[in-house]
């Protein structure tokens, strides 16, 4: 017993990460309630909860691409009681699209895991652009330059990238109306302020179950198993069209490796779930767990993959 303690004098790291949590752990996102980076925390929650011994609570720090939240995070105390749950538009897109930023996606955060794998969807308004297939939005569009605006969750954001992406390959000229996340963007959609949007699978299949949008293409490689009656962009009318993200857990730098351990653990565990799983892909995301160096490398390609793409389509900040 004594050499025990003395085990622990020495070491109060250890000792911390052994205790560990004490009290809430708060998780930051950058985006609203609602929204599908929400979606995919909610369903974690309960199961990841179970696994660490403590309670999650959410903390919606809104704006800016989710940079104030990354920002937050970024500045915390690595005690792990504040996490991030960021996207490959934080942590990829935002460091090639913004001047500077008051942080570093790499140096700054301790990566834990990615979560899923989300495909968006090309989406339309029939009521404002009556196509039926990727070839035929391509068409009308083309044929009408800057008489249709898009919507977007937001400047910089997947959903931006994805449709400046798809405009530039498909040479279309279209008006881009950002909105502060999700629910505001698919709203604009099915009021008719906009004609169109990508966004996440799981933000639009009840609005397309209710009969409000029409789904003319998905943007991952292959076809999302949720709705799997709708083709890829790549084979419905853009050849080699792909666009995806992903949501994932960070901490802020120099997090202690037990506490990244635990994390990654119960990550591992609440995506091995069976209900969990099965709603996750009934939703349209791919479950996707990583050890914390293999999201670091992500994290590392995905920065190298994004900064390609904005130069690529000459998207900016408005």
């Amino acid at each position: 017993m004594r050499r025990f303690f003395f085990l622990l004098g020495c070491c109060p790291a250890l000792a911390f990460a052994q205790s560990w949590p004490t009290h809430p752990i708060t998780i930051l996102m950058g985006f609203p309630a609602g929204s599908g980076v929400d979606v995919v925390a909610r369903l974690l929650q309960e199961p990841m909860e179970k696994s660490l011994g403590g309670r999650i609570v959410t903390d919606y720090r809104t704006g800016a691409g989710g940079n104030l939240a990354s920002e937050a995070v970024a500045r915390a105390k690595p005690d792990g009681y504040t996490l991030l749950l960021g996207t490959a538009a934080t942590h990829g897109v935002n460091a090639a699209l913004y001047k500077t930023l008051p942080f570093d996606v790499e140096a700054d955060f301790t990566p834990i895991s990615p979560l899923v794998n989300v495909s968006n969807v090309l989406t339309i308004n029939p009521q404002v652009i009556d196509v039926k297939t990727v070839r035929e939005f391509i068409d009308v569009v083309r044929a009408n330059p800057g008489k249709y605006n898009y919507a977007s969750t937001g400047n910089g954001t997947g959903t931006h990238l994805a449709f400046a992406e798809f405009n530039a390959r498909a040479g279309l000229r279209m008006e881009h109306i950002p909105y502060k996340g999700g629910p505001e963007a698919i709203q604009s959609v099915i009021g008719g302020q906009t004609c169109c949007i990508f966004n996440q699978v799981q933000t639009v299949i009840p609005h397309w179950k209710a009969g409000r949008v029409r789904l003319l293409g998905v943007s991952t490689k292959t076809r999302v198993q949720a709705v799997s009656e709708i083709p890829t962009i790549a084979e419905a009318g853009l050849p080699g069209y792909e666009s995806y993200t992903w949501f994932g857990l960070f901490g802020p730098k120099g997090l202690d490796a037990e506490i990244v351990s635990r994390v990654n653990a119960a990550v591992k565990a609440a995506l091995e779930t069976p209900s969990v799983q099965k709603r996750l892909i009934e939703l349209g995301n791919t479950p996707r767990w990583e050890s914390p160096e293999q999201f670091r490398q992500t994290v590392k390609s995905d920065r190298q993959k994004w900064a390609a793409v904005v130069k690529e389509v000459g998207a900016t900040i408005d």
